[in-house]
């Protein structure tokens, strides 16, 4: 799927990353912590996780895209690409 294994092991990165941003939320919570303090986190791991997708589809299109183009046909192709997009960007 990824086109190199860094680009795999940077995208696992972050996700642990990300994972430790949402404990860190639930811990705050726990401790009634200020509410805007909680949103300005929770902005945060929206924003690294938009960053996650975004280093995904880009290399799914790289990747499988450029290899269904390959052996598929290009109709087939833009469908595909255009309903993963817009499942991507709900």
């Amino acid at each position: 799927m990824f086109e190199s294994e860094n680009m795999k092991q940077s995208t696992l990165d972050r996700l642990k990353k990300i994972e430790g941003q949402v404990k860190g939320i639930q811990r705050m919570i726990e401790e009634e912590r200020y509410c805007n303090d909680v949103l300005v986190q929770i902005a945060a791991v929206r924003s690294a996780i938009n960053k996650v997708g975004g280093l995904v589809l880009e290399n799914h299109l790289r990747t499988c895209v450029k290899d269904s183009l390959n052996n598929d046909s290009e109709d087939e192709v833009m469908n595909n690409l255009i309903n993963t997009m817009l499942k991507f960007i709900k």
